[in-house]
């Protein structure tokens, strides 16, 4: 992992401009709890924006945006525990490779849902995080692949619940697996 010298922590920077995209999108609805539909439609990802409107900024502002107080307050807390241990494993580049690209491989997973669905949120790309963290370690302590992928399939199952997009978390997880595989066959372990 490279040595910072300014240590401007990139999970501080993502919750911060998660809590800004929420702030933002609050005043445009006039309400801090609850994000409305208009707002959501624009800057959150309208599956039939993206296809007959050519919206494609939302695959990635969707990332950053969220349905209410209690839809960020718990996102936030995942990726606050999983991006810090992030930091521990990836330079900063590989990290913020893992979120983003999680969150993008979630979002466009989505679109198979169907022109009527609108959805939000980063869980896409926090599910990739703790994936490529999981899948990582697994490397570092010489633990079965097989290990991993079943606390990681755990964590999703324990996620899923009515309103989740599944197929975001889904997305992001297989991605960010990839990714952890990838970097951990590309470090040197001591044995």
């Amino acid at each position: 992992m490279e040595e910072r010298k300014f240590k401007a922590l990139p999970t501080v920077i993502l919750i911060g401009a998660n809590v800004a995209m929420y702030v933002y999108t609050s005043l445009l609805s006039g309400n801090f709890l609850v994000i409305n539909g208009n707002v959501l439609d624009y800057y959150g990802q309208s599956n039939f924006a993206v296809y007959y409107r050519g919206y494609y900024w939302q695959l990635i502002s969707a990332m950053f945006v969220h349905f209410n107080i209690v839809h960020i307050s718990s996102n936030m807390l995942f990726l606050f525990i999983f991006g810090l241990r992030a930091e521990e494993l990836f330079s900063t580049p590989e990290y913020y490779s893992i979120y983003f690209g999680s969150g993008l491989a979630g979002n466009l997973l989505t679109l198979l849902a169907g022109p009527n669905l609108v959805s939000a949120g980063a869980s896409g790309a926090i599910m990739g995080v703790f994936g490529a963290n999981v899948i990582f370690l697994r490397k570092a302590v010489r633990q079965s692949i097989l290990v991993s992928l079943m606390y990681a399939f755990l964590f999703f199952l324990l996620t899923a619940s009515e309103g989740t997009n599944l197929l975001a978390h889904l997305g992001g997880l297989l991605l960010g697996l990839g990714m952890g595989y990838f970097l951990a066959g590309t470090r040197n372990f001591v044995r």
